[in-house]
């Protein structure tokens, strides 16, 4: 006899399985609860919050609160939206310097950086800002220096995240600066790391001239090593002096 508990695990499959990128656990109650309206909330709750036990040769939990479908290992070789061809890192730059400084007010200075003028793979961020005390400030304080990795491409986010976590070397505080493209297991796993080690998590519409940046994770304080804050400042003034007399 079918019951009316396999009804709703039959119907929870389904709808996640229609979703690549799996459903969380608020939306698939609220999806079901549209199915079944007869069926009180707590009837839908018990039958689905272990889906991934009772179905667990069809559905799995990648992270806390997402349920995805088993797919074959064929049909699991779906290609992540990529960027637009024509889009660059370089066009968020500068919205998201204005976006550091004006909208999260983490700098009194942000300037577009990028490239690779500073010699070393990671020892470049993308925005670097500075955050210090007004000429007029009854207590000064220590000048800080605030980093920010920029990525388009929402496939490689721990490689992403290994470029801003070696900026904690000679920064008060690090962003990593996402698309919102990026699958939800990966956000979770990101935004895990994040909270785990201080970095700030920002996601972004790929969209240079409404990027809508979206803070997830505020970036926490700490205090770097100064032989690396000095020679960050060292190498940042014979590469690019402009930028260094703007923020220092």
């Amino acid at each position: 006899m079918v019951t009316k508990t396999d009804l709703i695990r039959d119907k929870a499959v389904e709808l996640i399985k229609a979703n690549l990128e799996g459903l969380r656990y608020a939306e698939l109650q609220r999806q079901l609860q549209n199915y079944f309206p007869d069926a009180s909330l707590d009837k839908i709750a018990n039958s689905m919050w272990n889906i991934h036990t009772t179905r667990s040769k069809e559905i799995y939990k990648p992270s806390r609160g997402l349920f995805k479908y088993r797919f074959s290992d064929e049909q699991e070789l779906v290609e992540m939206e990529k960027p637009p061809p024509a889009l660059n890192e370089e066009d968020f730059y500068e919205p998201f310097a204005s976006y550091l400084r004006h909208d999260l007010g983490e700098c009194t200075e942000a300037i577009p950086l990028g490239g690779n003028y500073l010699g070393k793979k990671w020892g470049t961020p993308d925005v670097v800002g500075v955050y210090k005390p007004a000429r007029r400030a009854i207590i000064p304080f220590q000048t800080e220096i605030i980093s920010a990795e920029i990525k388009i491409n929402p496939s490689e986010p721990i490689t992403a995240f290994g470029q801003a976590i070696a900026y904690r070397l000679f920064s008060s505080k690090v962003y990593l600066v996402e698309p919102i493209t990026m699958s939800k297991e990966d956000q979770d796993r990101v935004e895990a790391l994040c909270v785990l080690f201080g970095i700030g998590l920002i996601l972004f519409d790929l969209d240079a001239e409404n990027p809508n940046f979206n803070i997830r994770v505020r970036a926490q304080r700490y205090n770097p090593d100064m032989f690396y804050v000095n020679e960050f400042a060292d190498k940042l003034e014979n590469a690019r002096r402009d930028v260094f007399e703007r923020l220092f």
